[in-house]
Parts: C-alpha cells; sequence; structure tokens
C-alpha cells in the first residue's frame, strides 16, 4: 500500500485533538510532520514524527497532504501557498472568512491538479448520522423544523486566544457556526433566504461575537418550507437540546455533544482503522428521544422509544481524504462546501447589520 505523507500545521486544539490522531489511525496517511512554532508537545505525543517549525519548511518537504489547523484569519493564506506548492490541502473551518477567497481555493486547486478538502468533521458525528438517516427513513414524517444548537458555558474570555479575536478570525459564528450551516447545507441544500442574530452575551465584552441566532429557510422535496434554526451562546450553564427535529408524523429531540472531542481531551487514543477496537460508541443514556404518532388521525396516541445514536467517526473523514487523493473514490466534502459556509456567514453577517432577511440567490451558489 502506498502511503500518502501528511504533515500537520498546528498543534493547539486542532491539531492535538482532531487531526494528529485521526491521520495517524488511517493506514494509507503517514504522519511525517507536524509544524509547531513553540514548545515540543508534539514531539512528546509523536516522538517518531518530525517537529518543524516553520511552514516554509514543511512545504519544502516531500509531504503530499498539508492538514491546517491554525487561525481562521491564515487559512487563506496558508492553504494558498501550499496549493501552489502541489500539496493536497484539507484545511479546519472556516476554511476563509469570505466567499471569494473560497472560490479562489477551489479554483486554485482545480489549475494545480490537486484536492482541496474542507474539515467537516462533524458530518461524522454519531448524533448528526442519526439525524440524517431519520429524515432520509422519514421515521417522523414530513420534516417541518429543525432545531440545531451548540451550546457552552464560557462566561470568561480567554486573554490572548485568537477564538475570542476578531483580529484572528475569531467568535461564534466563524467558529461554530461553520459547523451548524454545513451539517444543515448537507441535509436540505441551498437555503431560500437567511436571518441572523450576532450578539455579544458575556458580561465582559470583548472585541468579538460570542452568541448567535441563525434561521436557514429551505425547499423541501416535496416543496413545503423547511425550518431550520441555529445558534450557539457561551452562557448556557444548562444547555437545551443538540436537535430538535419535528415532523409531521413524530419528533426526535437529542441532547448532548457527540463524544469524540471529550474523549480525547481526556486521554482517549484512537484507534487505528486496521484495529478491531471499536472506536466511539455514545453511552445509552446519552441516546435521544424519538417520539412517533402511528396514527395521526389519534394525535393522543405516540409512541416514545429511546434511539440508539449511531457510531460518530472522525477517522472516515481522513479515510476518505487519502481514498480521494488514490483516486478510489470521490471526495466526501467538496471545495464548495467552504464556499457554500463563507456565503451563509457573509448573508447572515449582512442580516445581522440590517436587520432583514437576506435571499440566497441561486446565481451565487
Amino acid at each position: 500500500m502506498r502511503r500518502i505523507r501528511t504533515g500537520v500545521v498546528g498543534y493547539g486544539l486542532g491539531g492535538r485533538v482532531f487531526h494528529a490522531p485521526f491521520v495517524s489511525a488511517v493506514a494509507a496517511l503517514e504522519l511525517t510532520a507536524i509544524v509547531q512554532r513553540t514548545g515540543n508537545s508534539a514531539s512528546e505525543a509523536y516522538p517518531g514524527t518530525p517537529l518543524l517549525r516553520s511552514f516554509d519548511e514543511l512545504l519544502a518537504s516531500d509531504v503530499e497532504l498539508v492538514c491546517i489547523s491554525t487561525p481562521s484569519n491564515t487559512h487563506y493564506p496558508l492553504s494558498k501557498q501550499a496549493l501552489l506548492a502541489g500539496k493536497h490541502v484539507v484545511c479546519d473551518k472556516p476554511v476563509t472568512v469570505t466567499y471569494a477567497e473560497a472560490e479562489d481555493l477551489e479554483q486554485t486547486a482545480k489549475a494545480q491538479g490537486v484536492l482541496l478538502l474542507p474539515f467537516q468533521n462533524r458530518r461524522w458525528d454519531g448524533d448528526f448520522l442519526t439525524l440524517k438517516s431519520l429524515i432520509e427513513s422519514r421515521k417522523t414524517g414530513r420534516t417541518v423544523t429543525l432545531d440545531s444548537r451548540f451550546d457552552r458555558y464560557r462566561p470568561l474570555a480567554k486573554p490572548g486566544a485568537w477564538r475570542d479575536d476578531a483580529e484572528g478570525g475569531g467568535g461564534l459564528v466563524y467558529d461554530i457556526g461553520p459547523h451548524l450551516i454545513d451539517q444543515a447545507v448537507a441535509l436540505f441544500g441551498r437555503p431560500g433566504r437567511v436571518w441572523a442574530d450576532v450578539r455579544r452575551d458575556r458580561d465582559e465584552q470583548g472585541n468579538t461575537a460570542d452568541g448567535f441566532d441563525l434561521h436557514l429557510w429551505f425547499a423541501g422535496a416535496d416543496g413545503r418550507e423547511i425550518t431550520v434554526r441555529t445558534g450557539s451562546t457561551v452562557l448556557a450553564v444548562n444547555p437545551g437540546p443538540r436537535y430538535r427535529l419535528q415532523g409531521t408524523q413524530g419528533s426526535y429531540v437529542k441532547f448532548g455533544l457527540d463524544p469524540q472531542e471529550p474523549a480525547i481531551v481526556a486521554g482517549a487514543k484512537v484507534p487505528h482503522m486496521d484495529s478491531p477496537e471499536l472506536w466511539l460508541d455514545e453511552p445509552e443514556t446519552a441516546w435521544g428521544t424519538l417520539t412517533v404518532v402511528p396514527d395521526p388521525a389519534e394525535p393522543a396516541k405516540v409512541e416514545p422509544s429511546q434511539l440508539p445514536t449511531k457510531r460518530g467517526d472522525y477517522r472516515n473523514f481522513y479515510s476518505n481524504v487519502a481514498d480521494a487523493i488514490l483516486g478510489k473514490a470521490e471526495q466526501a466534502v467538496s471545495p464548495r462546501a467552504a464556499y457554500h459556509v463563507a456565503r451563509i456567514i457573509e448573508l447572515a453577517l449582512e442580516s445581522a447589520r440590517t436587520g432583514r432577511v437576506a435571499p440566497v440567490d441561486a446565481a451565487t451558489w
């Protein structure tokens, strides 16, 4: 088997939790370098992997795939530099902070004959896979509304953290927004219009938004409209549901987040994909509740049940990356996904500024 030489750029939370462990777990990928500007934690975790101090040094090497996990406002220049150097690129979300930049990267990758792969790992969250299966099976009937939230409690901004700094491309709209937007688009396609409220919720006023609500309206397959309400805040001491799906014949309510990130943060090791060890079942106590109405003529007769959460697995993102580079499969997350996220964020910010609903022009999609 030919192994694809891979370098991870950045060893903060993203590189340490979402990239290096999952690259290392895929047989067709070889973690051959990590770029960490300061500190030696990458070498301590991966003692056999060379530690580099500069991005240019990585590009001068023989790596084929570059995985970028750096502050948001660096994604575009670093991705473009890597693409022009003939490297395939996995870039963390948001790939860019403007849709013009996203389109430029897409065209650059095409011109260079390499792949741009937006890192939308949460398409492989177990709860999202469960939700997607429910919608496709129509077990809850025709989908009417979906509430999709990613709330946490972080009442104090972290000093010096780029995620809390507008100059670093920070703020929840750019941090959590890409996950929620990408999932909605993956489920329902192009929204027809967008409305948003973007705000600062903390008492300690930073220079970037730490709360938002974003509403998207989609045309369903049967011509009826689907309303998706997404949002996030850092002031949810007792968060509500992660998902609340309402259909004509039932509902699905799911609390809690996918267990993969907290498991790795707590020290769990991601098993190699060739290992018989399973990764990672959600405990039964965290399963969502599916409530169906067998006969709509008798709406009081409902059948609730705990629905097992499908197994989430971020390894499958990187397995697809390898297969796409080797020509064995189409890439699961296309470069256009980065454009769609950036476009909707720009429309959301426009809506927040004007207080109006912003239409999504099909010609710009």
